[in-house]
């Protein structure tokens, strides 16, 4: 029994003798299925063909899979006195990975911003003795490897600890989710791309489908903006290395809303 991954979103799906016949997350109207088909990967092969790299990302631990792999998202080491939470996921874990995130202090959850990131989430919690795993429950339909890990919470806020708190903003998905990141020196709000940082790294965007190219509407940018207002931010973390805005970000952001805004009008 293999856990096939999806070799165009890098998702991974339950244990079967043979892959699926179909990826629902690839023929949701938000992704799309490769040019020349439907197709799978093992993990096996892919350890063959690809490593995890780590590496510092403005002064967070990182990792991502070179070569490329699926979408190409890296996920995010957050280091709180309360635990260490890994934020957004990715298609393979390493012996490596694990060694140097247990000299950090282990690793307390795993949270996840959306669907096309949960990737080999269940093999990342396993890595460290099954953590939980915090995905919003209006997502619940887009879990491909049930996993006893998983916690689906529910409503607009949930506090991971003293340190760390999940939003729902919705707009990309239903159950879309940030971290708010609490800390000295500087709050941090890590957004997958809920929230996308633009190249420019002085504004963010945000799409209902971004390969696709499906513009959000204003409600649910509005809702975005009023789910983020309680919370301070000097920074945003995206979901690609060296995607971030460090410094001033609470002010960017109130800007791309009203930009974004103006532009769909």
């Amino acid at each position: 029994m293999t856990c096939f991954l999806c070799l165009q979103c890098g998702v991974q799906f339950a244990a079967k003798e043979t892959p699926p016949q179909h990826c629902p997350v690839c023929e949701d109207q938000r992704q799309f299925v490769r040019w020349e088909g439907q197709a799978w990967i093992t993990p096996q092969e892919l350890a063959a063909g690809h490593r995890l790299l780590m590496r510092d990302d403005a002064g967070v631990l990182g990792f991502g899979i070179e070569p490329r792999f699926a979408i190409g998202q890296r996920a995010q080491l957050v280091q709180t006195p309360h635990g260490n939470v890994l934020w957004d996921c990715v298609s393979m874990v390493s012996d490596e990975a694990v060694a140097e995130i247990n000299r950090r202090g282990g690793l307390a959850a795993i949270a996840i911003s959306h669907c096309h990131f949960y990737s080999a989430m269940a093999c990342w919690s396993e890595a460290f003795g099954g953590v939980p795993v915090y995905l919003h429950a209006d997502d619940r339909q887009w879990i491909m490897r049930p996993h006893p890990s998983i916690v689906s919470w529910q409503g607009e806020t949930f506090a991971l600890n003293p340190s760390l708190t999940l939003v729902r903003c919705g707009g990309h998905f239903a159950g879309s989710q940030v971290l708010h990141w609490q800390r000295e020196g500087g709050n941090a709000l890590l957004t997958g791309d809920t929230v996308q940082v633009t190249p420019t790294r002085r504004y963010v965007s945000f799409m209902y489908s971004y390969p696709n190219q499906i513009p959000l509407n204003a409600a649910a940018v509005r809702r975005i903006g009023a789910a983020l207002e309680p919370f301070d931010f000097d920074d945003i973390r995206g979901a690609w290395w060296d995607l971030n805005i460090i410094g001033g970000a609470k002010a960017a952001f109130n800007a791309s809303v009203a930009r974004y805004l103006a532009a769909i009008a």
